[in-house]
């Protein structure tokens, strides 16, 4: 370089020891004060109870159950899913590297801590919605409920049928046979630690088979069950499959028509504030006669029952409606679309259908006549809001589920509604977010 320019050339082999104000990374007003100020007001002793290191006895600490519990929230806010992801932000994104206070982190940890403590989220989201029904700034006078479908970690291709796991466990039993002779036969060291590890392969498979098999055998049972109703739409429906990846999860069809390994996530949602006060995740590939299941749960966590319900069409059948018009824990006002009925049927249909109307009880009397008014149109239409709500979850990631499983596919749930009411939760008090 002939120049004579004076500047200032990189050294890159040198050994450099930042001084760094972690408080002074973060802003005031920024999103990770109001996550960390959110898990400081909740009761977290669960979590600290079952930590096994104590004080005066070996082993090492873990990292505090709080930095983790606001690590994932936060995450979840910003859309990140993945434990990997979330332990390199906590190296150098200054958010992350905030709540994380210097404390050790390794993705193995992050990713368990997701999934092991669903009972501990569940508890916390009762307890964070009693304390905004307790301010006064939530009701659940009326809840919407809604199903929607999210994306299982498993493929299309691991879906197999009872013929197809025959076969699997039967090359499995083969395969471990085979190397329990070599085994015997070969005692060289080498090539025992080598058989352990193809041994250890396979009893995975046969593992995952078993468990496979076991799902598959309660589908058929719940197929059998519905053919004794249902026998003509059954008759054409092919021959159940199960995934080896996730058995848990279903084949559902999606609002693109593609049909996907996936689970059925129902959110309850107080519609207006957009606060969501239970969730379920169900292997269910439609919504019918789910609407009893959600009120039920809503009487468990909070002690009521809903003034009003908000669901779409098919949600409850008549009986459903009538018997929550007379639920234990208060009436229960249901606001849905009657089914259309079919017109291209015999003169005798209608009768009979006119007459069956007829011997309905008095509340499913009162449901289709408050649904055939524009009051009660108007009061369904804020069931969309939930639609809100749902889409915000997924644009968060929530349209992925990166475990396998139901109760993991729950903690998962779990955290994006924790994550979606501690915002509106910061909105409703009149606090910039």
């Amino acid at each position: 370089m002939t120049s004579d320019a004076r500047f200032i050339r990189a050294d890159r082999t040198q050994t450099q020891w930042d001084f760094v104000d972690l408080e002074a990374l973060v802003p005031s007003d920024h999103r990770a004060r109001i996550v960390v100020s959110f898990v400081e007001s909740l009761d977290l002793s669960r979590l600290y109870e079952a930590i096994k290191a104590r004080e005066g006895e070996p082993g090492r600490p873990p990292p505090d159950p709080a930095v983790l519990l606001a690590l994932w929230l936060y995450a979840t806010i910003e859309g990140v899913g993945s434990a990997r992801q979330l332990e390199r932000l906590a190296r150098h994104d200054p958010a992350y590297r905030w709540i994380a206070g210097g404390v050790p982190l390794n993705y193995h940890g992050l990713a368990d801590f997701r999934v092991a403590h669903v009972e501990v989220l569940d508890r916390l989201l009762t307890e964070s919605v009693t304390a905004l029904i307790a301010e006064g700034v939530v009701s659940l006078a009326e809840i919407a409920v809604d199903g929607t479908k999210v994306r299982a970690n498993a493929s299309r291709e691991s879906f197999k049928s009872g013929s197809r796991l025959d076969r699997i466990e039967a090359a499995v039993e083969r395969r471990l046979a085979a190397l329990k002779a070599e085994t015997e036969s070969d005692p060289e060291a080498s090539s025992r630690r080598k058989r352990a590890a193809q041994e250890r392969g396979s009893r995975e498979v046969k593992e995952s088979a078993a468990r496979a098999r076991a799902a598959l055998e309660r589908m058929r049972a719940e197929k059998a069950k519905r053919e004794k109703t249902h026998a003509k739409d059954e008759a054409k429906k092919s021959e159940p499959k199960v995934s080896l990846s996730d058995p848990q999860a279903r084949s559902m069809r999606f609002p693109d028509g593609a049909i996907r390994p996936a689970y059925n996530a129902q959110i309850a949602v107080v519609p207006r504030p957009g606060i969501i006060v239970a969730v379920e995740m169900t292997d269910r590939r439609n919504d019918a006669g789910l609407a009893m299941p959600m009120v039920d749960q809503l009487v468990k966590r909070y002690g009521k029952a809903p003034q009003t319900l908000l669901i779409d069409t098919r949600y409850a059948t008549a009986e459903d409606i009538a018997t929550l018009s007379e639920h234990a824990a208060g009436p229960v006002k249901v606001y849905t679309p009657p089914p259309s009925d079919r017109q291209d049927v015999k003169p005798e249909t209608l009768v009979r259908r006119t007459r069956e109307r007829a011997r309905e009880p008095d509340s499913v009397k009162e449901w289709r006549s408050r649904m055939a008014t524009q009051a009660g149109t108007d009061v369904y239409a804020r069931r969309k809001l939930i639609e809100r709500i749902n889409a915000n979850l997924k644009n968060h990631g929530f349209g992925f589920i990166p475990v396998r499983g139901l109760i993991k596919a729950a903690a998962v749930a779990l955290w994006h509604a924790l994550a979606n009411n501690l915002l509106a939760a910061h909105r409703l008090r009149g606090r910039p977010t």
